[in-house]
């Protein structure tokens, strides 16, 4: 079985647990990843979390990467 797709903006995440790929209900937690649930990105990060980090799109990161030439100045 194939993972689920993680959503990049729920609408509540705050009734989710999003640990594992069961994402379970905060109140009702299978998995036994802890006895709290793993917040959402957004959660933690804001609105704009998937536009940061190693793993945002070359475009939302500000388009072409910035390469110095030394030999340039």
């Amino acid at each position: 079985m194939a993972a689920k797709k993680f959503p990049n903006a729920p609408v509540h995440p705050e009734r989710v647990c999003w640990g594992c790929d069961l994402y379970c209900l905060a109140k009702d937690m299978r998995c036994g990843n802890g006895s709290d649930r793993t917040p959402h990105p957004v959660e933690l990060f804001g609105e704009d979390w998937a536009q940061w980090g190693a793993q945002a799109p070359e475009e939302a990161a500000g388009g072409e990467p910035t390469v110095t030439d030394p030999s340039a100045s």
